[in-house]
């Protein structure tokens, strides 16, 4: 099982953050920080496994059948460009296969943005959390087959297009515009 699913740019600023289990929310920012901290300083021919840091770890005491299989156990990531792809999962999932899980996530947001780039995840993290919920629900994996995320995606409308004047109000300017005084003659020319 998927415990988690996070994205963290180099200055580890979380781009996405997904708990599929329940932790209190100091918790999560103290895992968050730490998981940064091991993540960012490995060397760039390390292995992309490590094990849990102690502050999830299960108590040494506790090891029933059921219990040791659902706890995290393993932090699995990918360093593309800027950010950090990581995956917290249990010692059932296998770890070649979360790096093929976060290898297509990357191809669907490339897909679904054109040549990606991490703005394009700032302002747009509603697609970001579409992709993902195409993908795993409820920390289990459903899909994998790149076509249909896309078309997922898609389907529900939320990847964002660039914004452009479009005055259906009757020339009446709102929004961001209106209020930095640019009038009806803004228009935000893309890459």
């Amino acid at each position: 099982m998927i415990n988690a699913f996070l994205v963290f740019n180099d200055q580890g600023q979380p781009r996405l953050t997904k708990f599929y289990t329940q932790l209190d929310t100091s918790i999560q920012q103290r895992l968050i920080a730490e998981i940064f901290s091991l993540v960012a300083n490995r060397p760039p021919g390390s292995c992309n496994f490590l094990p849990l840091p102690p502050l999830l770890a299960p108590p040494s005491g506790s090891t029933s059948g059921a219990e040791a299989s659902d706890s995290p156990s393993l932090v699995t990531y990918r360093h593309y460009a800027t950010l950090y792809f990581i995956v917290i999962s249990t010692a059932t999932e296998s770890p070649l296969a979360l790096i093929d899980l976060i290898q297509v996530y990357v191809e669907a947001l490339d897909r679904l943005f054109e040549n990606v780039c991490e703005l394009d995840l700032i302002f747009n993290f509603e697609s970001m959390h579409a992709t993902l919920a195409e993908m795993i629900i409820g920390g289990v994996v459903i899909e994998t087959n790149l076509d249909r995320i896309v078309a997922g995606v898609r389907a529900q409308g939320v990847v964002a297009k660039r914004p452009v004047n479009s005055s259906s109000n009757g020339g009446a300017t709102t929004g961001i515009g209106a209020t930095l005084g640019m009038g009806g003659n803004f228009v935000w020319h893309g890459r």
